[in-house]
C-alpha cells in the first residue's frame, strides 16, 4: 500500500523506533501529534510506514485545511485522521506478510489485511474530490485576498487523490478476489477522471487571475 512492495518494506524496517525514544520522542503517540520535521524523518527512514499512503494523507489534509481557511475568512477544522488511519490501516498487512508460507492461513489472513488496506486510500480519494468540490465553491465565493491559497489547496487534493490512488492499486493487485479488485479500481478510476481535471481547472483559472490573465 506504501510505494514498495510489502515484503520488500519488512524485509528493510529497522529500529527507528528506539531511535526516535532515544531522542525523546514518544512511538506510541499517534503521527497527528509529531512535528512536521519528526514526521518528514520517520517518511525518509527505512520505516514502511507511514509511507507514501501516510503522505498522501497529511496531503489531502492539508489541501482541506487550506480549503477551510478561505472558508472560515469568508464566512466566519478538519483533524488530520486520514493520516492515522491510514498508517493503522496498513499496519496489520505488514504483519501478515511475515506469517510463514507454511502456515494455512495466511493466504486467508493476506486477502483480509489487503482488503482493509485499501479503505483508507479509496476514502482518502473520496474526501479529495469532496474537497475538490468546496474548493471549486470557494474560488467563487472566497476572498480574493485567499484565492491563491485556493489554487495551492486544489493541486494539494490532486496530488493526494492520485497518490492515494496508487495505494489502492498496489494493493488490490494482490487481491485474489477479482471481482472485487477489478470493482475497487474502477471507482478509483472514475473518481480521477472526473476530479483530476476539475481540481486543475481550479489551479488554472486561481494563476489566470493571479497573472492578470483571460
Amino acid at each position: 500500500m506504501i510505494g514498495a512492495p510489502v515484503e520488500w518494506q519488512t524485509a528493510h524496517r529497522r529500529p527507528f523506533d528506539y531511535a526516535m525514544r532515544e531522542r525523546g520522542h514518544d512511538m506510541s503517540n499517534q503521527f497527528i501529534n509529531y512535528t512536521c520535521a519528526d514526521f518528514a524523518e520517520i517518511l525518509a527512514s527505512k520505516e514502511s510506514v507511514p509511507g507514501g499512503g501516510g503522505a498522501a494523507a497529511l496531503t489531502g489534509a492539508l489541501g482541506a485545511a487550506l480549503c477551510s481557511m478561505v472558508g472560515n475568512f469568508t464566512i466566519g477544522k478538519k483533524k488530520y485522521a486520514a493520516v492515522e488511519d491510514d498508517v493503522k490501516a496498513f499496519a496489520p498487512l505488514s504483519k501478515a506478510y511475515a506469517i510463514s508460507k507454511e502456515d494455512p492461513h495466511r493466504d486467508t489472513v493476506l486477502e483480509e489485511a489487503t482488503l482493509n488496506a485499501c479503505k483508507a486510500p479509496m476514502e482518502m480519494v473520496r474526501r479529495c474530490c469532496t474537497g475538490v468540490e468546496l474548493l471549486e465553491e470557494m474560488l467563487e465565493k472566497g476572498s480574493v485576498m485567499l484565492v491563491s491559497d485556493i489554487g495551492c489547496g486544489a493541486l494539494l487534493c490532486k496530488a493526494a487523490m492520485e497518490s492515494a490512488a496508487m495505494n489502492v492499486f498496489i494493493n488490490t493487485g494482490s487481491l485474489k478476489d477479482r471481482d472485487r479488485a477489478r470493482s475497487m479500481e474502477a471507482e478509483i478510476d472514475t473518481l480521477l477522471a472526473q476530479y483530476g481535471p476539475r481540481a486543475a481547472a481550479v489551479a488554472e483559472a486561481v494563476n489566470k487571475r493571479i497573472r492578470k490573465e483571460g
